[in-house]
């Protein structure tokens, strides 16, 4: 039962997380236009952090009145082999997974059904840009470094809350600029089914092994560096009786 509950709020905040993170990049673009800021410039860049951070912080509030609820399955992955979720297990992630796959698809679905059609044009989500190896190395580095990031801004970070996930988002945007030219990047595996299935693009080898595969294998050695770095013997033994 709890693994269902656990499921049911992923789902419900992937849905939120892609609706709310794709509209960032048509919000975005309007306020800069308004302000009359020329795209991929240092004022255009921080406006998009700082609607970025109000976003994450808005659903990872959300995320701890579900009860924890993950809106994304790598950072799921690390959370797991660190031992940080001590209700996890193999079992419940076989049934978070496709409920966050589901909450990216309705996610994806929910904005194009209320989005004006001249904006259509910026939501085609993520997609290969290269060929499948490299597209897939790229996915799985870029998820390495930022879930690594994340592990060591949240545990080892600042005490502020917003201040920790403004460096969220920041850490974000300069990888979503560095891995623009070769997946997108998506950096979610949800985000990348939500939007590949509402093209129907999501019965592929392509989608699984660059978005999912890779971004899991990611997440492990980001896990695996963090624990070697940042985790003393004395704190694995806690964590694991804790799991």
């Amino acid at each position: 039962m709890g693994a269902i509950k656990s499921a049911m709020g992923d789902a419900i905040l992937t849905s939120v997380w892609v609706f709310s993170l794709s509209s960032q990049r048509i919000i975005s673009s309007e306020i800069s236009s308004f302000l009359g800021f020329k795209p991929f410039t240092l004022p255009s860049l921080f406006l998009s952090t700082i609607i970025n951070s109000i976003i994450v912080f808005t659903i990872t509030s959300i995320g701890r009145l579900l009860g924890g609820a993950s809106f994304n399955p790598s950072s799921t992955v690390s959370s797991y082999f660190l031992g940080l979720r001590p209700d996890s297990s193999l079992s419940s992630l076989a049934i978070r997974f496709p409920a966050q796959a589901l909450g990216g698809a309705l996610g994806a679905k929910g904005l194009l059904s209320v989005v004006p059609p001249q904006y259509k044009i910026l939501l085609k989500g993520p997609y290969l840009k290269v060929d499948l190896h490299t597209g897939a190395f790229a996915e799985g580095a870029l998820v390495f470094a930022l879930n690594l990031a994340i592990l060591i801004i949240v545990m080892k970070g600042p005490k502020n809350a917003f201040l920790k996930v403004y460096m969220i988002s920041l850490t974000t945007l300069t990888l979503a600029i560095c891995g623009s030219g070769y997946t997108g990047p998506s950096m979610n595996p949800a985000n990348a089914f939500g939007w590949a299935y509402m093209y129907n693009r999501h019965m592929n080898w392509e989608l699984f092994y660059v978005y999912w595969i890779c971004p899991f294998i990611g997440a492990f050695f980001a896990a695996l560096v963090y624990k070697a770095l940042f985790m003393s013997p004395p704190e694995m033994m806690k964590k694991q009786k804790k799991a």
